[in-house]
């Protein structure tokens, strides 16, 4: 008991601050449901003046009501403890929490967010244009019904190189279709190279052991029916298991162990594949003759054929990814970067600076062909952030914090960083 009573004082103090936020969140909350229900103009703080002699200025109230609505939102960050109002967004939200299916579905935006499918998903996955018009284009045509509504959204092969986004795409695509990467379930392919492993996919049946406990991927669709499923590496997948995959791509549901069917009809199937990986990069060595995608698609098509059966070929749509150029290799390291300024942002309320050099630097350190866009987290992991968060932990044990960090490269080419 003496713990507990010790660790009672803890435990209260802890919560405190959540207790203070809910609190000052709903006087907030309160303020603007009260300016917002008084249309007329007369606040309760002035309705006896007004019965009296004095007129409400109007203007002054609404212009009260937009500065606790700033108040309100600066306060709630990107996850508000609560609503002035019960909107639409509010009773999705609490409809997705009841059915698994994510907020983005349920809304008019999703019909927007699906037209503008190529744009968002260009602002995360790097030169890959073409591959995001083939699946933003296939993604479309089903969302508009055009499609057998028997079968998945889309089912793509994305080949290409490590690093060059595949994986990325498919984040991106959990993101904006299904309302985050939480919805999106990640299988490595190469831990199913025997035949018997495919009872783990759709789970054990009768009378085996591991009966009921469900399979790994009809168990994860079954619990999210609305989500991007990313088979990695499928080409290491025994023969046998990928024949699981039929019944999927042509009629959208596959039965468990437990023989429920389980429906696949409302998600977009990704596979990932690193055949032909030295035929691509010899294809694309000269970025004069480098071929266009369907030229880059027929030329590993012999490749394809000899990893995957035929049948299984035309029931997906083949996607070849290019590897990263210079060019996109420090628009990638951009992007990264911009990531890090966010995030001291956020972390810090500090703002975060870099010369152009620390781009070009880091680009020439990703020697690693193979790696691809892989290698600029590695970097950034590796070397610039360590040697970063020595000084910024310094400052935060004295107690003064930061306002400022900006990165250049010195003379020996190692990153120079002003903290402040």
């Amino acid at each position: 008991m003496s713990r507990v009573d010790a660790a009672l004082p803890v435990v209260e103090q802890s919560q405190a601050p959540a207790d203070t936020a809910a609190a000052t969140a709903e006087d907030s909350s309160d303020a603007v449901s009260a300016e917002a229900s008084n249309p007329s103009g007369e606040s309760t703080a002035t309705a006896k003046a007004t019965e009296s002699t004095e007129q409400i200025d109007t203007e002054a109230l609404k212009t009260e009501l937009r500065k606790a609505a700033d108040e309100l939102k600066e306060l709630q960050g990107e996850t508000p403890l609560m609503s002035p109002v019960v909107d639409s967004q509010a009773i999705a939200e609490v409809i997705s929490g009841w059915t698994g299916i994510p907020v983005g579905k349920m809304v008019a935006d999703e019909i927007l967010a699906i037209m503008k499918l190529e744009e968002t998903l260009g602002e995360r996955v790097l030169g890959q244009d073409h591959a995001l018009l083939e699946i933003s284009e296939r993604i479309k045509t089903s969302r508009a019904r055009l499609t057998d509504p028997k079968r998945p959204i889309g089912v793509f092969l994305l080949v290409g190189t490590s690093g060059v986004g595949k994986t990325e795409t498919a984040l991106a695509l959990a993101e904006t279709l299904y309302g985050g990467e939480k919805n999106l379930i990640s299988i490595n392919m190469s831990e199913y190279q025997e035949a018997h492993t495919v009872s783990s996919l759709k789970g054990s049946p009768p009378g085996y052991v591991g009966y009921g406990e469900g399979g790994v991927l009809t168990e994860a669709v079954r619990r999210k029916p609305y989500s991007v499923v990313l088979l990695d590496e499928v080409e290491k997948a025994h023969p046998d298991v990928m024949e699981l995959f039929y019944q999927v791509f042509d009629k959208g549901v596959l039965e468990d162990g437990e023989g429920r069917e389980i429906d696949f009809k409302n998600c977009i199937i990704l596979l990932t594949s690193n055949v032909a990986t030295d035929l691509i990069m010899s294809l694309n060595a000269d970025p004069e003759t480098r071929p266009d995608p369907k030229g880059l698609e027929e030329a590993i098509r012999p490749e394809l054929v000899k990893a995957f059966k035929p049948a299984l070929l035309g029931r997906m749509v083949t996607v070849p990814y290019y590897p990263i150029s210079d060019d996109v290799l420090k628009e990638i390291v951009k992007l990264q970067l911009g990531k890090i300024e966010r995030r001291i942002a956020n972390n810090h309320d500090a703002k975060f600076t870099y010369d152009e050099s620390v781009v070009d630097t880091v680009a020439s350190r990703c020697t690693d062909v193979d790696s691809g866009a892989r290698n600029v987290i590695n970097i950034l992991m590796g070397t610039l952030l360590p040697e970063m968060s020595g000084e910024v932990l310094s400052r935060m044990a004295t107690g003064e914090g930061i306002s400022k960090a900006h990165v250049s490269v010195g003379d020996d080419e190692n990153f120079v960083y002003e903290i402040s």
